[in-house]
């Protein structure tokens, strides 16, 4: 069962429907409108923490595109992923691990023949103080 969709925390949506292409917006690991994780990758967190909340980050990534779509049977595609993660500097996080969480999320839900392409990106910061940020692209069915 997916969480209730995400609000935008400012002057945005999130997610924009152009054409056959659905972009969402940076999704945060938040529940109930409460941040669950605060800091950074190699700090307060191991790959382990930072997987789970990238998990969350990508539930609420499915929860906006179903609010948007009606239904994510009109996903035809995952077209890309892009993960953030805050970290501390250190390179004793395996950032590729810890972005596979979305990654084999999004498989499970849309299949192997659906699969991504995927940038990982290190930042010094991101909203909220949170540790992830998931933006993905869908391609769907009219």
């Amino acid at each position: 069962m997916l969480p209730n969709a995400p609000h935008p925390l400012g002057a945005y949506v999130e997610a924009v429907q152009s054409g056959d292409l659905l972009f969402l917006s940076g999704m945060l690991p938040i529940k109930d409108g409460k941040p669950q994780y605060i800091g950074r990758l190699g700090k307060e967190f191991d790959a382990d923490a930072g997987r789970d909340a990238l998990r969350t980050a990508t539930l609420n990534a499915l929860s906006a595109a179903k609010q948007h779509l009606g239904s994510l049977d009109r996903v035809t595609r995952v077209i890309a992923v892009r993960v953030y993660l805050a970290t501390s500097g250190d390179t004793d996080v395996n950032q590729p691990l810890v972005a596979d969480a979305a990654s084999e999320l999004l498989r499970d839900v849309f299949g192997g023949d659906k699969m991504s392409v995927r940038s990982v990106i290190g930042v010094a910061s991101l909203p909220l103080g949170l540790p992830v940020m998931l933006e993905v692209t869908f391609e769907v069915n009219h």
